[in-house]
């Protein structure tokens, strides 16, 4: 992944340095454990931890020559350790390196995402307390439909994280398998219970068979998890898009000090951020299909997920890592207009009262269709030409028949439309009440 849409510390975890150190940890305890066992000279895992050591552009050097990474690795590793080199890797294949180094990173990835997760998780809480009770326009398919409020908005993206972070959890455990069981899987050349101690020493699970691989299907489950995660990121991002319009501007990205928006026209404040995160998400996704495909390897085991791994593993995570703490800056920073909400709810002369004026008719003795018919006719020349949808059902015979003002004034009470947030909020963050960090003014 390119600098600009990187942060280091996900971007260390895919550094060679570090996938060397991972393969020399790994290498180093399966020889503690075959000591144990009895298998190699005790010296063995005394000489790795002593004078093991790796140089990266010693091992590409070796690598050009002999085309195969692993052994590029274990005997630029040999000229440090010496004559007890000869019993590293014993019974071993390169997957078994590969494929365990391949798990910790991901799990590692996996806990840098969730810390994302949990700090976009309480600034969207933060903001979902303090606009818990600012009345909007709610929208179906772009076009006002009835009032909910801003603070609802913020919860439903809450409640979405929350099962991001949770399915995270479980991809995470999925993923984090250790695998050394030779050629094949059989463990013809190595003892099941060096698996078992590397995989405990690096917070992993023996897997329970490998063939020469760890099964594809955990990493395909992974990264469609990540994919899931970057679609919600992009849900979040077009709402405020849309709602930073000019003709909306219900809410905004936070505009700094110094900020430029547009080379050619100075008065462009545009929603930079979140359109960014739009594009970050699609590169997220793209990811799915080839963890798919890695799946369906040649019997016990091919190369042909290999090339895709090193490229998707490292962008993918990257790029997610990226977009949440973007996210969460956008949330944290974003600049909400309660007054223009109300302006916009307004401003249809009261169309978004059309469904709770139906039931009253109905609840008043008049058939559904019979009164969807009468609401229907007096709100559409109010869509077409303007004015006020209570004055014409006011005047409506059929109207004035069942409903009188008392009746009305409750069809179009906006409380109707709020008067459960506080079960909502209760179902999603367990209290209706902001907590203690959550009050005060609008971030602007």
């Amino acid at each position: 992944m390119i600098p600009r849409y990187s942060r280091p510390e996900m971007t260390a975890l895919w550094e060679p340095e570090t996938r060397f150190s991972i393969w020399l940890e790994i290498e180093t305890l399966a020889a503690e454990a075959m000591a144990k066992l009895g298998q190699v000279p005790k010296s063995v895992p005394k000489s790795l931890r002593a004078k093991a050591k790796f140089d990266v552009a010693r091992i590409d050097e070796i690598e050009r020559e002999v085309k195969h990474d692993v052994i590029a690795f274990l005997t630029n590793v040999a000229e440090y350790v010496g004559p007890d080199s000869r019993f590293v890797h014993q019974g071993m294949t390169s997957s078994d390196v590969l494929d365990t180094c391949f798990a910790v990173q991901l799990t590692r990835a996996a806990d840098i995402l969730l810390k994302d997760l949990d700090g976009l998780l309480a600034a969207l809480k933060r903001r979902a307390f303090e606009h818990k009770d600012d009345i909007t326009i709610g929208r179906s398919h772009g076009i006002h439909a009835e009032p909910t409020t801003f603070g609802l908005k913020l919860a439903s993206a809450y409640a979405e994280f929350t099962r991001a972070r949770e399915r995270l959890v479980a991809a995470r455990a999925d993923v984090g398998t250790c695998a050394i069981s030779g050629a094949v899987g059989t463990f013809a050349n190595v003892d099941p219970r060096v698996e078992e101690y590397v995989a405990e020493k690096l917070g992993l699970k023996a897997e329970p068979v490998s063939t020469q691989v760890i099964p594809r299907d955990r990493h395909a489950m992974f990264f469609a998890t990540l994919a899931v995660i970057a679609s919600s990121i992009e849900r979040l991002s077009i709402e405020i898009r849309h709602l930073q319009r000019s003709e909306v501007r219900e809410a905004e990205e936070h505009f700094s000090v110094g900020q430029k928006g547009s080379s050619a026209m100075p008065h462009k404040r545009n929603p930079i951020l979140t359109e960014n995160l739009t594009g970050l998400a699609r590169l997220v996704r793209a990811a799915v299909v080839p963890a798919l495909e890695n799946v369906a390897l040649w019997h016990e085991r091919d190369i042909s997920h290999s090339a895709v791994e090193r490229v998707q593993a490292p962008d993918t995570t990257i790029a997610l890592d990226f977009a949440l703490a973007r996210l969460t800056g956008v949330i944290d920073k974003l600049v909400v207009y309660p007054d223009r909400m109300r302006a916009n709810l307004d401003s249809n002369g009261g169309l978004v009262f059309s469904g709770t004026v139906l039931l009253a008719l109905t609840e008043a003795g008049m058939a559904r269709e019979d009164a969807y018919r009468v609401v229907q006719r007096n709100a559409l020349p109010v869509w077409d030409k303007g004015g006020s949808f209570r004055d014409n059902l006011s005047k409506d015979p059929e109207v004035q028949k069942l409903l009188g003002k008392k009746q009305l004034d409750a069809a179009f009470d906006y409380s109707r439309h709020t008067r459960h947030v506080d079960t909502i909020f209760k179902r999603v963050f367990g209290s209706a009440k902001a907590p203690a960090k959550a009050k005060g003014k609008a971030r602007k």
